[in-house]
């Protein structure tokens, strides 16, 4: 099976970046060097290397397995929790006023 690898735009491509840095000075603040971290998540070195460096060709799995090892899971399941553009669409339907159909009247005999 081929596969194509999918281009990013460039804010997508500056936030892949911000992610891997900011991956690189949590373990750094651990004062925990990259062989230790790829160790113990089960990794390469030169995969969490390309991580940091805002590579988007690592797994989900790869990323949650870092971040357990740095003890950040809880930030994995922040993901898109505060979804603000989804509740303000969810709002804004729900506050639609529903329309109905005239009620028929009853003719009298």
């Amino acid at each position: 099976m081929v596969t194509s690898k999918q281009a990013f735009l460039p804010k997508q491509q500056r936030m892949f970046k911000q992610v891997g840095e900011q991956l690189r000075l949590a373990r750094l603040r651990r004062r925990l060097s990259a062989e230790q971290v790829a160790e113990r998540a089960g990794i390469s070195r030169n995969t969490l290397y390309l991580l940091e460096k805002g590579s988007p060709s690592s797994s989900i799995a790869t990323l949650f397995r870092i971040l357990s090892v740095l003890g950040l899971e809880h930030d994995f399941v922040e993901i898109a929790k505060n979804d603000e553009l989804g509740r303000r669409l969810e709002d804004a339907k729900l506050k639609a006023p529903r329309k109905r159909a005239p009620r028929k009247r009853k003719k009298d005999d």
